[in-house]
């Protein structure tokens, strides 16, 4: 399976919304090895980092604005938007070779927050769903960690690298 980079997104400072760049760099500020999301900083700071790198299929702003919201490559807060690779149905420990050097490993699904309904009131409701047993179905794309850093432009393939079986499903990280 393959796809293509449709956008990269960074910031400096810590910030929801990221804005598109020309490329970046894996393996700089990505690539802490614990934890640096807020909440989890607070419960354990040693905890290993398994969301250094967030990435959303273009798929699903294409789903979010047929539901009237208006949502672009790094308004989620993802670093890279790509498009033709099925990311939430890749297993964990899927490696994703991106441009000429990058590799991610897969590590598990994003659990979206309610900074989603701040950025777009009402968005919550269409990245996250129920399935017939009322179990969460998370559908704001994926985190991955850097195996090999590299440059990540617009327009560079994603080749997916599936890990041996028994492939274990993606759940939240």
């Amino acid at each position: 399976m393959s796809g293509t980079v449709t956008a990269v997104s960074s910031s400096g400072v810590y910030s929801f919304a990221k804005p598109n760049r020309e490329s970046v760099e894996l393996g700089d500020v990505h690539a802490g090895a614990t934890v640096e999301h807020r909440s989890r900083v607070a419960r354990d700071p040693t905890r290993p980092n398994p969301r250094q790198v967030p990435l959303i299929h273009e798929e699903l702003l294409a789903e979010v604005a047929a539901a009237g919201f208006t949502v672009r490559p790094g308004d989620l807060g993802e670093n890279i938007t790509t498009r033709g690779i099925d990311l939430l149905g890749l297993p964990t420990g899927t490696l994703l070779a991106i441009g000429d050097h990058a590799v991610l490993e897969v590590t598990g699904l994003r659990n979206p927050c309610r900074q989603i309904d701040a950025f777009r009131d009402g968005l919550l409701k269409q990245v996250v769903g129920r399935d017939a047993d009322g179990n969460a179905v998370r559908g704001a794309g994926i985190m991955s960690v850097v195996g090999t850093g590299g440059e990540v432009r617009p327009g560079d393939p994603g080749v997916v690298r599936l890990p041996p079986p028994p492939h274990r499903p993606l759940d939240r990280v």
